[in-house]
């Protein structure tokens, strides 16, 4: 592909129309941190939110950038990446968020997300783009976080009834109160390691497309510092619609069973993190939801609608697909124009974009 010239308005736009994708993924998936201590009645709605960004951004400090790796240069090819591309995945990804939003259903940002980036990807240039074995691993994750949610989740709960079955429910409810804390926290911080950096990831992918200079190697530290308070801030904003389907409607939970979820969502987020993996967050805490649920008593979950949300999920990667090629073409038709480089080009003038301190992409992402 030839160098791309991009105009530092047309970086700019896009860089912060990503950045407001990321304020929407920690708007919509709140529920997935909150929900929970919130149903439990562990935590008022507005102490849940602000406990939830707190940990979401403090996932800066813990985790590596391979989620963000994976995103940046394991879905698509990156040479074929142009800004009319990362529009279409962005708008792409956002339509479905905001449609699901509108109706209640806790669909998935990230899945959203790379549909977009698959979507606008084969608008652009085809199928051979793909990276057939990299999104693979990710759509068999699909599967396997839920699953790997539900079983976690259930086996704690029964774990934690047998541990303390002569143990009087008064007692174990107050502990549990206490100790959902610490598993509401954890839950957040695999949320705000895996989501915030699938942002970070389409933002390098345009840096890099850019020609802007060590993209390819390094994340600039803007990129990642932003991102993160992007999603802690949507988060202090929270879906409410997706707290009630989320924490009450699928089945009914005390604090042990929240407990038990969070915790057993928190695992496979970590999990998820440390392969470097992009998991659907939403996908994860609602398995463990309906396993914790199971283990009790198998009608204790509503299978009806819990069914609804797994039809959404389906719907997700190739609906948000669809909205980004859509969304490319119109770019492309109405934008057909390069934007000029010169003096205002990215190429040229890419210094106003650095800062003096990168975070390493080397290996699959240590920082």
């Amino acid at each position: 592909m030839d160098t791309l010239q991009i105009s530092f308005a047309t970086l700019a736009f896009l860089v912060v129309l990503a950045l407001i994708f990321d304020f929407m993924n920690g708007f919509h998936d709140a529920a997935n941190s909150i929900a929970t201590v919130v149903s439990t009645g562990v935590l008022k709605p507005h102490h849940a939110v602000a406990f939830a960004a707190f940990f979401n951004f403090a996932a800066l400090f813990v985790f590596h950038l391979k989620v963000a790796a994976t995103v940046g240069k394991g879905i698509i090819d990156p040479s074929v990446v142009d800004h009319y591309v990362v529009f279409g995945a962005l708008v792409g990804a956002i339509a479905w968020n905001v449609i699901t939003w509108f109706f209640g259903i806790p669909s998935s940002s990230s899945h959203a997300l790379i549909g977009g980036i698959v979507g606008a990807g084969l608008a652009s240039s085809g199928p051979s783009v793909l990276m057939i074995r990299e999104i693979l691993y990710i759509v068999a994750f699909i599967v396997v976080s839920p699953v790997l949610g539900f079983v976690l989740g259930g086996l704690l709960m029964l774990l934690v009834s047998w541990l303390f079955r002569r143990t009087r429910p008064l007692r174990v409810d107050g502990w549990f109160r206490r100790l959902q804390l610490v598993s509401a926290g954890l839950y957040s911080l695999g949320h705000g390691g895996n989501d915030a950096q699938k942002t970070i990831g389409i933002i390098w992918l345009l840096l890099i497309a850019a020609n802007v200079p060590g993209a390819k190697d390094h994340v600039p530290a803007w990129v990642v510092i932003s991102c993160y308070v992007a999603i802690a801030m949507g988060t202090m904003f929270g879906g409410w619609r997706i707290v009630k389907t989320m924490g009450q409607r699928i089945t009914k939970l005390k604090p042990v069973g929240g407990f038990c979820a969070e915790t057993g969502g928190a695992m496979t987020l970590f999990l998820a993190a440390i392969l470097g993996i992009p998991v659907s967050t939403t996908h994860t805490i609602t398995g463990a939801i309906v396993g914790v649920g199971s283990s009790r008593k198998f009608n204790a979950v509503r299978w009806g609608l819990a069914g609804n949300i797994v039809w959404a999920w389906i719907l997700t990667i190739p609906a948000s697909a669809l909205v980004a090629a859509g969304a490319w073409w119109v770019g492309k038709t109405l934008f057909v124009r390069r934007d000029p480089g010169g003096a205002h080009g990215v190429s040229v003038r890419c210094e106003i974009l650095m800062d003096a301190r990168w975070f390493p992409v080397r290996g699959g992402g240590a920082w």
